[in-house]
């Protein structure tokens, strides 16, 4: 039995490796302008359509990111979250990439009414009343994480005074106060167009996305205690998934309203608002496919 010759490798790729080389010895960082695809083009003795395709393969890797009518230029590191690891959202970034400068402001704390859809997934009696927690993660500058959490209020009486708390983990206050620990969840991630107040708040250029992951946590008494809404840039983050058993608390479907109605407004709760040397030019400061996986997962919010 003879080897099988190592497959051939194409010309795009050649092209991927030779941007590689040239972001390494020209010791390019995030922001940095690459040479134009002409450029790219002569230097590789390769067509415009083939370097095309290479810093597209290079940007659906996160490696490059491209802005029409100015250029391709490096891209930032992904930030990973890791769903379905114990330890909260802050421990999981630790542990992905080491230290990382991450400020929490806390947007606002609302006592409400939730909308239907998230009366039923907390399993509450009509006109129970609700905290609703909104977040703002901003990891090593970048404002990353835009996050909501939805806790009856019969549950946490007193949440609201303990809004510095909470700016940190909730879910070890809410543990630690209140006997809530996080047993399980139900999550559903969808790829959507950011609302008007996400892009503002997550700085995004338009037609940029957003992954938009919805659930519900349980205590170890099988008691639903948080409906929670995490949204990252669709372009920043990479997500760490184990798959596991779900017990299915509502479907997918069943996402459209996630609101709620602060005590003070008139009206029901409303739905969502919806070679060559490389130049030294930095990029613009400024910075649909639509699907949903739907996981359970061990405790790892750190709402």
């Amino acid at each position: 039995m003879t080897d099988r010759p190592a497959p051939r490798r194409l010309r795009y790729q050649d092209v991927m490796a030779m941007i590689e080389r040239l972001i390494a010895d020209e010791q390019l960082g995030p922001g940095d302008l690459l040479p134009s695809r002409a450029e790219l083009a002569a230097t590789a003795g390769v067509s415009l359509i083939t370097v095309r395709r290479a810093l597209n393969e290079l940007q659906q890797d996160g490696r490059v990111h491209s802005h029409q009518g100015v250029g391709t230029f490096v891209a930032r590191p992904r930030i990973v979250s890791a769903p379905g690891r114990a330890g909260g959202l802050l421990g999981t970034l630790a542990e992905e990439h080491g230290a990382h400068e991450i400020l929490t402001r806390v947007l606002d704390v609302t006592r409400g009414r939730p909308s239907q859809t998230v009366a039923h997934a907390l399993q509450l009696e009509p006109g129970a009343e609700v905290w609703r927690i909104r977040r703002l993660r901003v990891i090593d500058g970048r404002p990353m994480i835009v996050e909501q959490a939805v806790i009856p209020v019969a549950l946490a009486p007193d949440l609201n005074a303990r809004t510095a708390e909470a700016a940190d983990s909730l879910y070890r206050l809410l543990a630690r106060r209140y006997g809530l620990e996080d047993d399980y969840e139900e999550q559903f991630l969808e790829v959507v167009a950011p609302s008007t107040e996400e892009r503002r708040l997550l700085d995004l250029g338009r037609g940029d996305q957003v992954v938009r992951l919805r659930g519900v946590s349980f205590d170890t008494r099988s008691r639903p205690f948080d409906c929670f809404q995490q949204v990252y840039p669709a372009s920043e983050v990479v997500f760490s998934i184990s798959g596991q058993t779900a017990r299915h608390v509502f479907r997918g479907t069943d996402l459209r309203d996630w609101s709620v109605a602060p005590l003070d407004a008139a009206g029901p709760a409303g739905s969502d608002p919806g070679a060559t040397r490389a130049r030294s030019r930095r990029e613009p400061g400024s910075k649909s496919d639509r699907g949903a996986q739907h996981t359970r997962r061990r405790p790892t919010a750190g709402l």
